[in-house]
């Protein structure tokens, strides 16, 4: 339902974001505001690279969820695309949500991205959310909280917990709050905008760092190259799809043993991809090596970023 806004008196609607360190349970949270998967989810830092956006339908208002990569001090060509990519995001949204974890302290990576909050507080409500609060007892998220207080000055802060719905619902009504009046921006029952193929190369993402030592989470780059029904079926999708790391060493770390941990990336990949497609699907994956790809600008445009 879009377009038409008779009968909606104080129907808001508009975009927010969530910004905070790498790990700070952004996309958690805008999955469970979503109520489905739309941004994945690792305990490894630094995997969303897309904004992907979440769409929050309500009675009184529709919420548009925009997930960064979280904000960092960059090493490469590939952090200093992704700070630029956040701060980009940061001038388009009518909210920004400032996530903090309540079992972290406050930290100098918290103070550096205040600090770049602090420059668009005046023209865009930020508000200080303390996330993971079941992770710790009600006296450390009041002390987070305060301790948050201390590093800028919030339109509003609020506690919460994605993984046992904590104030799931009010941190939507603050948000929502904050939207300008106007008729809702995407159709009712639309979750994401992000193309399918996006989607599922992030699903296939997912599978693979899970279970992959620390040293690859930013080094594994996935392109969907095709993506068809299978001709004469209709039941079935064929995905073709490359897992790009840097070194041959990586490679091996990927395949596993006989090829095990790939056989189970495809696996777990596949049981997403399906619930995605609502479709059976049949999934292709080949590893490829793209030389030091996070350094190197040809090749970063190659791999979407």
């Amino acid at each position: 339902m879009t377009g038409d806004n008779s009968g909606m008196d104080g129907y808001r609607s508009g975009f927010a974001c969530f910004v905070g360190r790498p790990n700070a349970g952004k996309s958690t949270l805008t999955n469970a505001l979503v109520g489905t998967k739309v941004a994945i989810t690792s305990s490894k830092p630094q995997t969303t690279r897309h904004t992907i956006r979440g769409i929050v339908h309500r009675e009184d208002g529709q919420l548009v969820l925009v997930d960064t990569p979280g904000l960092h001090r960059p090493r490469t060509l590939l952090g200093q695309r992704l700070n630029d990519l956040v701060r980009e995001t940061w001038s388009e949204v009518d909210v920004v949500g400032f996530c903090v974890p309540a079992d972290q302290k406050v930290g100098p990576g918290d103070r550096f991205i205040a600090a770049e909050l602090a420059k668009i507080a005046k023209r865009t409500p930020v508000v200080g959310i303390v996330t993971k609060t079941d992770l710790v007892g009600q006296q450390q998220v009041a002390e987070q909280l305060l301790a948050l207080q201390g590093v800028m000055e919030f339109a509003e802060l609020i506690p919460v917990s994605a993984v046992d719905g904590f104030q799931v619902d009010a941190l939507a009504d603050l948000l929502v709050g904050k939207l300008p009046e106007g008729p809702p921006l995407y159709p009712d029952g639309e979750l994401t905008d992000e193309p399918e193929q996006t989607l599922v190369a992030e699903l296939i993402r997912e599978a693979a760092l899970e279970g992959v030592r620390d040293e690859l989470p930013h080094s594994i780059a996935v392109v969907v190259e095709e993506m068809l029904p299978r001709e004469g079926r209709d039941d079935l999708v064929d995905v073709h799809a490359n897992l790009f790391v840097e070194r041959p060493s990586q490679k091996a770390i990927i395949l596993g043993h006989r090829g095990e941990r790939l056989k189970q990336v495809g696996i777990t990949a596949r049981r997403h991809i399906e619930k995605l497609l609502g479709s059976r699907v049949y999934l292709d994956l080949h590893i490829k090596i793209a030389k030091d790809w996070q350094r190197d600008p040809k090749q970063l445009r190659r791999l979407g970023f």
